[in-house]
């Protein structure tokens, strides 16, 4: 079911701050800013070749990053993003195993205009799990 790992998902409480040490400090490729106030979120791409680094900051008042940069206020990391070939099916197999899917169940458009879904990460291991249709 597991395909590639799309990104690892880092919070951090000054975007800005993130991209020049990632872009001067690391010398690293990095897109454009990105506000997705349907997740509360401000991303940027760090591209490391084989996958990608999401820096994640909060975006409005109900932010679930807003929430764990209150635990963390330094950052870190927040989840794992692996692609699935057929999120629907993918969403039904685990439900089926028991694993727990974040929100109404229904995948939402992601960062990268494609369906993705969150899964508890009391289900796995402590890690908050993304899924994105590949």
């Amino acid at each position: 079911m597991l395909g590639r790992l799309n990104h690892v998902a880092l919070a951090v409480p000054d975007l800005a701050a993130a991209t020049a040490t990632y872009r001067d400090t690391l010398g690293a490729q990095l897109s454009a800013p990105q506000a997705l106030p349907e997740h509360g979120v401000t991303v940027v791409f760090v591209d490391v070749g084989n996958t990608k680094i999401e820096l994640l900051e909060p975006l409005g008042e109900a932010s679930p990053i807003a929430a764990f940069l209150e635990k963390n206020p330094s950052g870190g990391m927040h989840h794992v993003c692996y692609e699935v070939d057929d999120i629907l099916a993918a969403r039904d197999h685990l439900k089926a195993s028991g694993a727990r899917v974040l929100g109404d169940g229904n995948p939402k458009l992601g960062a990268h205009g494609k369906p993705v879904l969150f899964l508890h990460p009391k289900d796995f291991f402590g890690t908050l799990v993304e899924l994105e249709q590949a």
